[in-house]
């Protein structure tokens, strides 16, 4: 049974930077892909990044092209969520999962299986 824990969530002002930890337990980050996504309130969920398991990255909207980086870290078991320059538009629950595949082949939430709880990322102007 694959489980993933987010953390790093914080408030934070426009411009500053943060990162997010998504722990697995169950599998190995470096067996499977990986995404994040997130939710704004009153909008769908989006994705964010996806890291596949030969480790090739994926970002999804333009909007965080150039700002977002998904990593991972094998000896940790974890992947990571780099935002930088950070705004308003940012603010949104961020959740990470994965559908067990070992491509990114999917940024729709109803292709994923296996979700975190979510980390309130709140960014202030």
């Amino acid at each position: 049974q694959v489980q993933l824990v987010e953390s790093g969530g914080n408030l934070v002002q426009a411009g500053d930077s943060l990162r997010l930890s998504c722990a697995v337990s169950g599998s190995n980050v470096d067996e499977y892909a990986y995404a994040w996504f997130r939710q704004a309130p009153g909008k769908e969920r989006e994705g964010v990044s996806c890291i596949a398991n030969h480790g090739l990255t994926t970002v999804y909207p333009d909007s965080v092209k150039g700002r977002f980086a998904i990593s991972r870290d094998t000896t940790k078991n974890t992947v990571y969520l780099q935002m930088d320059r950070l705004s308003p538009e940012d603010t949104a629950v961020y959740y990470c999962a994965t559908a067990l595949l070992h491509l990114c082949t999917g940024r729709f939430p109803e292709e994923y299986h296996y979700w975190g709880q979510g980390t309130q990322v709140t960014v202030s102007s």
